[in-house]
């Protein structure tokens, strides 16, 4: 078993990452170009708590290592499932999600939370945490090279994910500037 743990703080408000967050795979994001499809399985709100919970199915195709292949197969779309919760009342986002593809041999469980930051008022925490086990039978030496492979994929990954958010919250931002002045020029004419 390896763990993978990794924090930011965004320089934007959890408002605005929370809302954004739906967008992170969208074309602005150059970063994330191995995410090749996005889809909603189901939506709810709690009547009672008012937590919004999302399913979500991510079609990804990345390239595994020739040697890898020889266990996994050859290949290279993958299947993510992810169940987010959004609490606006505690203005909390929290994101689990589960590789579907090769799940039985290689279980990858990632968590992902984004809050408001405690130290900087306008600024959101984001925690990212991946818990990664090779479940394959036989050699501790090919489970460990799979975890390895893994982690550090998973590190290289969350990085341009950041990256591309980092993207798609500036893109955000600008885009709701403009929608707002061209509100108010309306407002103004009218």
């Amino acid at each position: 078993m390896r763990l993978f743990s990794s924090n930011h703080e965004f320089a934007y408000s959890w408002d605005e990452v929370s809302t954004a967050n739906w967008r992170k795979y969208c074309p602005w994001n150059d970063k994330s170009t191995h995410v090749i499809a996005v889809d909603t399985l189901a939506r709810d709100l709690d009547a009672q708590t008012h937590i919004l919970r999302t399913e979500r199915l991510i079609t990804c195709k990345q390239a595994a290592p020739k040697w890898l292949k020889s266990f996994l197969g050859s290949s290279e779309v993958s299947y993510v499932y992810e169940v987010s919760y959004v609490d606006q009342k505690a203005k909390k986002v929290t994101m689990c999600s589960q590789n579907m593809t090769w799940s039985d041999l290689l279980s990858v469980q990632e968590k992902v939370v984004y809050t408001p930051s405690r130290g900087a008022p306008g600024k959101t925490t984001f925690e990212q945490s991946a818990k990664i086990i090779a479940l394959c039978g036989g050699w501790q030496k090919i489970k460990n090279g799979i975890e390895e492979f893994t982690v550090e994929r998973f590190r290289q990954n969350a990085v341009k994910g950041r990256e591309g958010f980092e993207r798609v919250l500036a893109i955000s931002r600008e885009v709701f500037a403009e929608q707002r002045e061209q509100a108010r020029k309306e407002k103004m004419v009218a």
